[in-house]
């Protein structure tokens, strides 16, 4: 599944080919994705221009003259700027036309989604599916103190564990499965601990590495595990940077004691147990 990386570098593939350009058609091939495409989008997006291109958690918002377009990969969606005359491929959903360019939805399992919020419904950040996020990772207000402070306090009397915490998405949104699992190697801290007992100096450690672990995701264009290409259609090479992630059984790269593989809410989570003790 996209997580916050792999959102991040389609937005800043798509970005310098699109912002400023009018829309002169849209073409709904199947809007039968997680929610259906609006019956009217075709008419509503005619015309309109791109102002800028950004991310909310896992959301793209596509700033528009009359609203915004709300795009989410969901779990196999790709999202790339074609010239208009590519031929459509099985599985593409939509395509928004920019005179020569198209820009494509491809998303074999339809999870993905394609909503839009005119500015008569107020501001996008109060949507019903993006107005509960926790906090940007990667914005000022989530830097130093400031995220170790939110995470200490949001996790206090919380008994699940900090991996659990961590992709609940409440606390900080967009620490998806691969990134929880290195931020926690990353912050040294046992995947298990349960998330009240986290110190304010361990949660000190882990806003930095998760900071830190997304950076370096999103710099080595994403995680490619099936079907994630970026808007070009090159696959991220992260996971050919993980220090635990997928490399159950073989040595920690920092101690060489064999990183151990569990599973946590029928996710698997990887650790070393030498580095990340209780």
């Amino acid at each position: 599944m996209p997580e916050l990386p792999e959102v991040e570098v389609t937005r800043l593939g798509i970005k310098p080919h699109l912002e400023g350009r009018q829309i002169t058609h849209v073409n709904v091939i199947d809007g039968r994705l997680r929610w259906p495409v609006p019956r009217g989008l075709p008419k509503i997006l005619k015309g309109q221009r791109l102002d800028t291109i950004e991310r909310r958690g896992k959301y793209l918002l596509l700033k528009m003259t009359d609203g915004y377009l709300i795009i989410h990969l969901g779990m196999t969606g790709v999202l790339r700027v074609l010239p208009q005359k590519d031929p459509l491929k099985p599985h593409d959903r939509v395509s928004i036309h920019f005179d020569s360019l198209s820009l494509r939805l491809h998303d074999p399992r339809k999870f993905g989604a394609v909503l839009w919020h005119p500015s008569t419904k107020g501001e996008v950040l109060e949507h019903p599916l993006i107005q509960k996020l926790g906090p940007e990772p990667l914005a000022e207000d989530f830097a130093g103190k400031l995220g170790a402070t939110r995470l200490y306090q949001f996790s206090r009397k919380r008994t699940i564990s900090v991996k659990a915490f961590l992709l609940a998405g409440q606390a900080v949104v967009g620490v998806g499965n691969i990134y929880c699992s290195e931020s926690l190697f990353e912050a040294g801290i046992h995947p298990g601990l349960p998330a009240g007992k986290l110190t304010k100096a361990q949660c000190e450690r882990l806003a930095e590495a998760v900071r830190t672990i997304l950076k370096r995701a999103i710099a080595a264009g994403g995680s490619s595990l099936r079907d994630f290409v970026d808007a070009h259609g090159e696959p991220g090479y992260f996971m050919m940077q993980t220090k635990v992630y997928d490399r159950a059984n073989e040595p920690c790269r920092v101690c060489k004691t064999p990183i151990r593989q569990i599973t946590q809410g029928q996710r698997s989570t990887y650790y070393c147990p030498c580095c990340q003790k209780r």
